[in-house]
Formats: structure tokens, C-alpha cells, sequence
């Protein structure tokens, strides 16, 4: 008898459970999808392309961290953000987060992280960061190592992102919410651009309701040659639930990619989850998602270059990071921080 009312128990309780997620999940619906479709659609593998041209050009050097490269790839992508009406949460044409030398290992010179933002409507104070790493690993033996996929691919999809967000805004559907569209600097050295940024923030972390962090997500590894349809998505459910089913709903009704969770285990080997910036936001209680396509052949190679990626699929994926991003910042509540 005992043994049966535990088993009752048990059932129960897993009941309520599902009852709970079930809940999360027919809670969230888009609003206006035509006009989330139609602003998403703005983002264009064209585009995409020619940002990743000129950030993986041979005149940057590789991008290494305070090096003349890296600083000419920052100065082209604050010059993309002025000439698109973004502004930066710093004021006036300031769109560097300087980052001094004693922060960074005594191998490299000061750096910064590039900020600009979109003023939420209703909402200002609370804060989607949507970050990528802007940094590479420079020249070996004089070869440049470009960094198409590793990060040129992340960085262009949040400056598409960010460019679909000004013209919803210039048509008067600005995000309830503020979106900090972040550049980081010196992740390649150790998440040092994402761990000055905790430190250092510009908004108020306990305001800050999510990370969206792109690392390399313009190319198909081994394991998706024959469905390049795909991306890893690592810690959407790790912090909050209701971010994972927001993913899941931004898919199932706009993107149709097939979310593959292959890297978000607890014990997966790679640790991914402790490899890219959003770990430091991750840390401190922050819900992430990390984009991710998979390490490849040319990951951390002088091969690493704009001819080889699949711009129709990184237009995709930065779709799925930018309809995901317009339910958190346009929803009726803030985001739930915690796991159901």
C-alpha cells in the first residue's frame, strides 16, 4: 500500500509538471506575424555575404585582439551602425567599450567592444543583449587566419538583425524592449570582452533579460552533410524554460530549421556551453541561447574563408535569432528567468 501511494505520488507530481510546461508552451503566440515575417525577410544572404567579405578580408589582418586589423574590422562595423540610424547607449558617435590592456593578458595591446542599441518603447530599462564576437586569431607565420565562420558569420547576423530592427522601428514597430546589439572583443583569448562586459556593464544586469550569443553559424559540420537544415542550439533550457519554448515557437512558425541539442548535455565533452561569451551571462543567472553550426575543418584555419560558407543558411539562422529576439523584446511580460 505504501509502495502504491508513492507510485500515485510520483505520477502525479510528474503530472503537474507537464501540466506546467504544457502551460509555458500555449502561452506564447505571436502577435502580428505578418509584420515579424515581413521585417525578418529584410535580412538577406546578400547582405550577410558582403559584411563577411570585408570583416574576413586579408586589409584586417585576421581581427587579433588590439591589433590594427581587429581596430579597422571595429571602426567598419561602428560606421555600419551610424549609417543606419543605430545609436550607441553611449552617446554621440561613441561606440566603443574601451577595454584597457591591464584587463587583457600582457601579450595584447587595449581593445573594446562595440555597442549600439535600440531604445525599447514601453519597456526601456529591461535589456535583450544580443552579442557576438568580433575578434580572431590574426596572422601566423604571415598567414592571415580570415575567421568567415569564426566569427565573421555571428558578427554580420547581428549587424542584419539590428538593420531589421531599426527599419520595424522607422515603420513604427519599434521593440517594447530595449536590444543592446553587442561586439565582443577578446573571446578567442578567453571571453575577456564578455567577462569586462559583467563587470562593466552599460545596463543594469538585473534588467538584462536574456543573452542571444552567435559564435560561427555559416557553416555545416560532418555530422549534417546530407541535412545542412540545422543549428545547435546550447543552454536555452538550462536557466529559463519559457526561453527554449520561445526558440521552439519562433521555428515551428517562421524558420522550420531543425534545432538540434546534440551539445546542450549536461556531460557533453566539448563543454560548447563553457566556450563562447554567453557563459559569462550565463553565470551570473542571465537565460542564454549560444548559436552554433559545429566546428568543421577549417575551425582555427588560415582555410577559414567567405567562399565556403552557405549564405541562404546563414540567412536562415539569423531569422531564427531575430524573430526569437522580437517575441522576448515585444512580449506582454518580461521573460521567466527560472526553470519550470
Amino acid at each position: 500500500m505504501i509502495a502504491s501511494a508513492f507510485t500515485i505520488v510520483g505520477a502525479c507530481a510528474h503530472k503537474r509538471h507537464s501540466e506546467k510546461l504544457e502551460a509555458v508552451k500555449n502561452s506564447i503566440k505571436f502577435e502580428q506575424e505578418s509584420k515579424v515575417e515581413t521585417f525578418a525577410n529584410t535580412i538577406t544572404g546578400d547582405e550577410l555575404k558582403a559584411i563577411v567579405y570585408e570583416l574576413s578580408s586579408n586589409e584586417n589582418e585576421g581581427r587579433r585582439t588590439g591589433d590594427f586589423g581587429h581596430n579597422r574590422a571595429c571602426k567598419f562595423i561602428k560606421n555600419y551602425y551610424m549609417k543606419h540610424g543605430i545609436a550607441s547607449p553611449l552617446g554621440s558617435d561613441n561606440y566603443f567599450q574601451h577595454i584597457p590592456k591591464s584587463f587583457l593578458t600582457s601579450d595584447f595591446n587595449s581593445s573594446q567592444n562595440i555597442v549600439a542599441y535600440i531604445k525599447g518603447s514601453e519597456f526601456p530599462e529591461e535589456v535583450l543583449v544580443i552579442s557576438a564576437h568580433s575578434d580572431h586569431l590574426g596572422m601566423k607565420d604571415s598567414l592571415v587566419y580570415p575567421g568567415a565562420d569564426d566569427n565573421g558569420s555571428g558578427t554580420s547576423a547581428i549587424m542584419e538583425i539590428a538593420e531589421a530592427f531599426k527599419l520595424a522601428e522607422a515603420q513604427g514597430f519599434g521593440p517594447k524592449r530595449s536590444i543592446l546589439f553587442l561586439h565582443l572583443t577578446g573571446e578567442e583569448e578567453g571571453l575577456y570582452g564578455s567577462r569586462y562586459y559583467i563587470e562593466h556593464p552599460i545596463f543594469a544586469l538585473e534588467k538584462t533579460i536574456a543573452n542571444l550569443n552567435i559564435d560561427m553559424i555559416g557553416r555545416v559540420d560532418d555530422l549534417h552533410k546530407d541535412n545542412p537544415n540545422y543549428i545547435y542550439l546550447i543552454g536555452s533550457d538550462r536557466i529559463s524554460t519559457e526561453l527554449h519554448y520561445i526558440s521552439e515557437k519562433a521555428n515551428n512558425d517562421f524558420i522550420h530549421l531543425d534545432l538540434d541539442y546534440k551539445y546542450n548535455a549536461e556531460n557533453e565533452p566539448n563543454r560548447y556551453y563553457f566556450r563562447s561569451d554567453h557563459y559569462n551571462f550565463a553565470q551570473i543567472g542571465i537565460p542564454v541561447i549560444f548559436y552554433f553550426n559545429g566546428e568543421h575543418n577549417d575551425y582555427h584555419q588560415p582555410t577559414d574563408t567567405p567562399d565556403k560558407l552557405n549564405y541562404p543558411l546563414l540567412e536562415k539562422r539569423s531569422k531564427l535569432i531575430f524573430t526569437t529576439a522580437w517575441y522576448i523584446a515585444n512580449c506582454e511580460k518580461r521573460l521567466n528567468p527560472e526553470k519550470v
